[in-house]
């Protein structure tokens, strides 16, 4: 009788944590995605970046959603980060390998490319220039319209180009190694 007792009350006690399972985040609005540069699909990357991918919904983008001459976020949600798996040049400039966040400062003609050290931020609201560690300053060009932000890369005699896009908008960042 005790034993049968014991069994009803820890099945009873399994019941009410089961009501209470684990809650889980509703889906993201601007989905989550990684870009390897790499020389095939097999290859160890050269560069991995992840970002969140905001959709376009009808709305005007560079110049209203994202403010023109103003640090952007590079994407939506978290700043986006960017990994260099050995050193590379961008510009003239030398990034060491490691983790980054990518910030840019769109304009009409060109964009500010930034490589900053500070990680794991939301957004651009704590960017702090002085953690900056490169930038570079692309010219802006045009193509068929994106619904959402997109990066990808693109394998280039020395290196790669991160090509970076949204609504009819593109820029091209060069990477040597």
């Amino acid at each position: 009788m005790k034993k049968t007792l014991l069994l009803v009350v820890i099945m009873f006690l399994g019941a009410l944590t089961t009501t209470n399972a684990q809650k889980f985040a509703e889906l993201q609005k601007s989905p989550t995605d990684i870009t390897y540069a790499k020389t095939d699909r097999n290859a160890k990357p050269t560069i991995k970046v992840v970002y969140s991918r905001p959709q376009k919904k009808s709305r005007e983008i560079f110049g209203n959603l994202v403010k023109l001459d103003k640090v952007w976020r590079t994407g939506a949600d978290e700043a986006t980060e960017i990994k260099f798996f050995q050193d590379v040049k961008m510009g003239d400039q030398t990034i060491k390998a490691g983790s980054y966040s990518l910030f840019t400062i769109p304009g009409e003609k060109e964009w500010t490319i930034i490589i900053n050290s500070d990680l794991d931020s939301w957004g651009a609201y704590t960017y702090d220039e002085a953690k900056d560690v490169a930038r570079i300053k692309v010219p802006v060009s045009s193509g068929d319209a994106l619904e959402a932000f997109s990066i990808a890369f693109k394998k280039v005699d020395k290196g790669y180009h991160m090509v970076m896009g949204w609504d009819t908008t593109r820029v091209e960042v060069p990477f040597y190694l």
